[in-house]
Formats: C-alpha cells, structure tokens, sequence
C-alpha cells in the first residue's frame, strides 16, 4: 500500500534521505530489516492493542513497552529501536518531553506520537519537540502499520484529520514580519510553499503548479532547507506565521 493512499499527509524532511536507524538493523531469516519498536502508553490494555497489532507483522517486532516518558526514552536508550510509538498524554513525564530528550541523542529513533482531538496543546507541543509522525489513537490497526513502516524508511506522516486541525489552527494567527531566511525562497519555492500550507502532497502540488512530482519534491527539500525547518508540518506552520499561506479566496 503506498504511503498516500489513505490521504495521509507526507511530511518527508531532508534528513528522510539519510539512514534513520538508532541502532543496527535486525535481520530475519531471510535477511529481510526487522523494525525495531518500542511502545509507550500509561493505559496497559492500549500496550496490549498496539503490541498484538505491530507484532503480528513479520517485518515489525516491539522490542520493549513503556508506561511513561522517563522510562520510555530509558527503553529507547537502551534498546535503540527504529522507531518510538509514543502516547503524548503520561504521568510523570509525559511524551513531550520524552521527544524533546530524545530528540537530543546522537542518533535519536523516529516518533510516531499517539495524539487526540482533545488536547491540541499536546499535539503542538510534540511538533515543535520532532516527532516524525501523527496518529490518532482510534485509527484504524492498518493506518499504525502504514506509520511506523513509513517512519523507518526516513519519511514522516500526518494523519489528514490532524493536518486540517492543524492548518485551522494555524489559519487564526496573525502573520508575523519576513524572515532573513525567506527573502532566499525562489518565485517558485514560495509558490510551493503556499500549496504546502493547503496540505497537498508533492503529487498534488505538482498538479497544481503544473510541473512534475520530482521537481515538486526537490522544491520542498529546498525551501526546508532554506528556512531551516525539519519537516513539512513546520512548513505549514511558518506560512501561516509570516503570512504566506493562501487566503481563502486563493484555495
């Protein structure tokens, strides 16, 4: 199944090129990668859900659970999964600050934050700490699956429903002044930008501005690059911040 079929909103940065793995990679018998998992999640029977659901697939295997943040970046320290599936709500540390300490490892796993429409300061906060991928906790089984396969090749994606929350939110802020950064946008990377902030993939985007996918790609790894900013939902956020996103009237 391809990484889009379901809507899901890419958020490739241009680290997504590089290797992303914690550790070396497990092999199974037929010398097929083995994703590494490490599950944290305070509720016992939502482990129990995720484990039955990622360790029922030949390519995954969950290396360890967490019930709160400190002992979830304590597993992922020493167990140095591929990816972390982490519950943003936690007693005692809760997952954003498990994202923020293991964001600052030298080769930090990929974080695939378990979120909820109820708490959008949860949701925010995870996003500027670096997580690489949001989930809703109701999704589909197929969808968790679809996630952290994604999460281990280097890309980083966004359930749809998160990213229009998020665009709505970011849509009622006032814009801020131009950066330095900006002013070494392209014409065109800021024309990209734009349809980045309306949530288009680089296959949409393409169709919009009428050039192929692959010079859309290369457009958007360039303008992150530019702006210093990790992945696409950041985009998204620095548009509407200065002021670049599309008005209503333009979408």
């Amino acid at each position: 199944m391809s990484d889009r079929d379901d809507g899901w909103f890419d958020i490739d940065s241009p680290a997504s090129r590089c290797t992303s793995h914690a550790g070396p990679a497990d092999l199974d018998e037929e010398g097929a990668v083995i994703v590494r998992v490490v599950i944290a999640d305070d509720q016992p029977a939502v482990r129990e859900a995720l484990r039955v659901t990622l360790d029922g697939e030949p390519d995954i295997e969950v290396v360890s659970e967490a019930a709160d943040g400190a002992e979830a970046v304590h597993q992922a320290l020493w167990r140095r999964p591929d990816v972390v599936v982490m519950d943003l709500r936690m007693p005692y540390v809760d997952g954003i600050s498990a994202i923020r300490q293991l964001a600052d490892v030298e080769t930090p796993p990929r974080v695939l934050a378990l979120t909820t429409f109820d708490t959008d300061e949860y949701l925010f906060g995870a996003l500027q700490s670096g997580a690489a991928g949001f989930l809703l906790k109701d999704s589909d089984p197929e969808l968790l699956l679809q996630a952290v396969r994604a999460l281990h090749r280097g890309h980083g994606l966004v359930d749809p429903q998160v990213t229009t929350r998020l665009i709505h939110r970011f849509a009622r802020l006032s814009p801020g002044p131009a950066t330095d950064a900006q002013q070494r946008l392209t014409t065109r990377e800021l024309e990209v930008l734009r349809q980045l902030a309306r949530g288009l993939s680089n296959a949409e985007i393409a169709q919009a501005l009428t050039i192929e996918e692959g010079t859309a790609k290369t457009h958007v790894a360039s303008l992150l690059r530019k702006l210093g900013l990790p992945t696409r939902v950041r985009a998204v956020i620095y548009a509407y911040e200065h002021g670049l996103a599309p008005r209503d009237s333009d979408t």
